[in-house]
């Protein structure tokens, strides 16, 4: 006689851990912020530090630091440039993990954030032989941090994938950093820690009027709707016309290196599932 048991019922089911019962998005973030307030502490503790965190194009083309094509993603300016960013990373990095999946999101995150990098350190060795070239591409000594590189492979994914669809771009922020910048070389050093410490407030109060019911007071962010197709465009070529006067804080080719990813990559899918896409199109507007 053959007895048959479920021993299924005596297994006592396992809880998912921290990480696996959140998104990829939300790991990442928490990732970002932790290695943030880390290299913080190690910064802290030795400020020379800093040419092992954050990618600098003089010491990759030695040999030296290579690692830093990869740390530098995780790592940010401050506060405020981590906040933009991961503001940025929740929104797009949500709607790409729903799309193509958590294992090839960290895939592609992580290789547009170096590509990114490696973008910023090729064209800062190209600017050289060009005019103005440090301006637009920033110097072979500059050093560059963030994840902004992989956050705009994202954008670049979407806009293959979702051409259509219609995001809001919140201009305002750009403008008071570009305005920021413009203004230095013509001010006094006190003055300029004013306007830094005001424009930083004016900014958090554009990113959070988004979010009011308010029409007039959603305004003050000067949001701007774009079809996906058209956002990198206007995110990226106003600051390069820009940059080609005043030297801004922003890293350009490593924004131009990930959107590239994103970009190949979305084309890829789009060719590999063109049903997919087409009933995703439909789905998502």
């Amino acid at each position: 006689m053959v007895v048959r048991k479920d021993y299924r019922r005596n297994v006592r089911r396992r809880r998912p851990g921290f990480f696996q019962s959140r998104s990829l998005t939300s790991v990442l973030i928490i990732l970002n912020v932790v290695a943030f307030v880390f290299f913080l502490i190690v910064l802290g503790i030795n400020p020379d530090s800093i040419n092992s965190i954050a990618v600098q194009p003089s010491n990759v083309l030695e040999g030296g630091a290579v690692w830093t094509i990869f740390t530098s993603v995780f790592m940010h300016a401050g506060f405020f440039h981590l906040f933009v960013n991961m503001f940025s990373l929740f929104f797009l990095g949500s709607l790409v993990e729903r799309i193509i999946g958590r294992k090839r999101y960290l895939w592609f995150y992580l290789i547009a954030g170096i590509v990114g990098s490696l973008f910023f350190v090729g064209f800062a060795y190209f600017g050289q032989f060009v005019p103005r070239g440090e301006y637009l591409f920033g110097g072979i000594g500059d050093s560059a941090v963030g994840a902004s590189g992989a956050i705009f492979g994202l954008l670049g994914l979407l806009a293959v994938l979702l051409p259509k669809k219609e995001v809001y771009l919140i201009v305002g922020p750009l403008v008071v950093i570009i305005l920021q910048f413009a203004l230095k070389p013509f001010v006094s050093s006190g003055v300029g820690s004013t306007i830094d410490v005001m424009g930083t407030v004016l900014i958090f109060v554009m990113i959070f009027a988004m979010f009011s019911p308010n029409p007039r007071t959603r305004k003050l962010a000067m949001p701007m709707r774009l079809s996906f197709w058209l956002t990198p465009i206007v995110a990226i070529v106003p600051l390069v016309f820009i940059g080609f006067f005043v030297k801004l804080p922003i890293g350009n080719s490593a924004h131009f290196g990930g959107l590239v990813v994103g970009l190949i990559y979305g084309a890829y899918l789009r060719n590999r599932y063109a049903k997919k896409v087409k009933v995703l199109n439909k789905v998502i507007r």
